[in-house]
């Protein structure tokens, strides 16, 4: 099917909620209507299912099946009019791993320029592909080789000491008078050179296997911290496109300057708060219920305020933060216009499995009456986005009685990878 607007469309594929979000709001300040996908898969089925998209705008690292470089080459191959932009906190490609009319960023990008970016793109149709880093190698050390030059050296060195030993000693034995004593003491001399030299011979061997060893744990443990500096890097790259995205966003919405400023410093704070999480569970997973107290901790202050009851779900790492920001904004709206803003109010969260799905409910009572805002804000359009990063519903309801939010998604969703 086709969009009634004339306006072109971008494919904007990133399963973290923020800089999707952030992806967004680049595309429109471009004059561009997005379409949203949380994954490679959702991305394909869009496809399949419209013949306008004119730009694909996708991030590399994705859980699933397919990656984001795997996406844009199915895209190449099988719509080869699309347009591609490719974004990570990884520059690990090269010209021949890219589809040929792609161009790569860097996170975090620049807003401004990838607006331009955009627009040339779809305007002009001239791509030029971006010169991207080798791959770097990884070698034995300087120290393991000349340890192995010096072993090598000592065993030729050993082994030719014995030979003119052998010869000396034949010498020696043609000039002796005969005498009995002394060609034994010579023999037994020379039977303990040759003895210690074969002893030589053997530890240099041994040395020489030793080093072999010490150089290929060294060349392991070098590869190995070439992963985790990788994934350092790749998380800190995230992490400040994240920020960035933030950061935007927040001053986007703000009706003033001290509203932004208050605004970023919670949502980093709530950031924080769930990195600090993650780092205790060593980013494997976390519970939505530990998520949940962690999130609401800066909010409570106590008399039964808030009424939490669930289940002990194991969440994934992506999980945790979509949950943390969102839960953030919230909390600060009930703070500031609802429930949470009066003496007697209160905030009921409960959550609980049905079959293979989970189901949240946030509901607000004692509080303001209510009213639907005029304008959707950023925290708006966080609330419902964490829908679709967990491929499922949210409901917002604006009752006069207390405003209500509901979460229903799939339990594969949210699983631990």
């Amino acid at each position: 099917m086709a969009a009634n607007s004339h306006e072109p469309v971008v494919l904007v594929v990133e399963d973290e909620m923020v800089l999707r979000m952030r992806a967004v709001d680049i595309v429109e300040d471009a004059g561009f209507m997005p379409v949203e996908a949380v994954s490679a898969e959702e991305a394909i089925q869009i496809l399949e299912s419209r013949d306008d998209i004119s730009l694909l705008f996708t991030d590399v690292q994705m859980p699933g099946s397919m990656d984001g470089l795997k996406l844009a080459h199915a895209v190449h191959t099988r719509w080869p009019h699309i347009k591609i932009i490719l974004v990570s906190g990884q520059i690990r490609l090269t010209d021949d791993d890219k589809p040929a009319d792609s161009r790569f960023f860097q996170k975090p990008v620049e807003s401004g320029h990838m607006v331009a970016q955009l627009q040339d793109m779809v305007g002009a149709g001239v791509l030029k592909v971006l010169p991207t880093l080798d791959q770097a190698k990884l070698s034995l050390s300087e120290e393991n080789q000349d340890l192995r030059d010096q072993l090598q050296q000592a065993g030729v060195d050993a082994v030719a000491l014995h030979a003119r030993t052998v010869l000396d000693s034949e010498k020696q034995q043609s000039i002796i008078d005969g005498s009995r004593p002394a060609q034994d003491a010579l023999t037994t001399e020379n039977d303990s050179l040759k003895l210690a030299l074969e002893q030589a011979g053997i530890d240099a061997k041994a040395l020489l296997v030793q080093a072999g060893l010490d150089a290929e744990e060294r060349e392991v443990a070098d590869k190995l911290q070439g992963l985790i500096h990788a994934e350092l890097h790749h998380r800190i790259k995230n992490t400040l496109a994240t920020v960035s995205a933030i950061a935007g966003q927040s001053i986007r919405n703000a009706t003033s300057l001290s509203d932004a400023n208050a605004a970023i410093d919670g949502r980093l704070a709530a950031l924080s708060r769930a990195h600090d999480l993650l780092i205790q569970v060593s980013w494997a997973s976390a519970t939505l219920a530990t998520t949940v107290r962690k999130a609401i901790e800066p909010f409570d202050q106590g008399g039964g305020r808030f009424i939490i009851s669930g289940e002990d779900t194991p969440i994934s790492s992506s999980s945790v933060i979509a949950f943390a920001m969102t839960l953030n904004e919230l909390c600060t709206n009930t703070t500031k216009f609802g429930a949470l803003s009066v003496p007697d109010g209160q905030v009921h969260l409960a959550w609980r499995t049905e079959g293979d799905r989970l189901h949240l409910e946030w509901s607000e009572t004692g509080g303001p009456t209510v009213s639907e805002p005029t304008r959707r804000s950023f925290g708006t359009r966080m609330m419902t986005s964490l829908g679709q990063q967990l491929k499922g519903q949210v409901q917002l309801e604006y009752a006069p009685s207390g405003f209500a939010y509901s979460l229903d998604v799939p339990l594969s969703a949210l699983a631990p990878r």
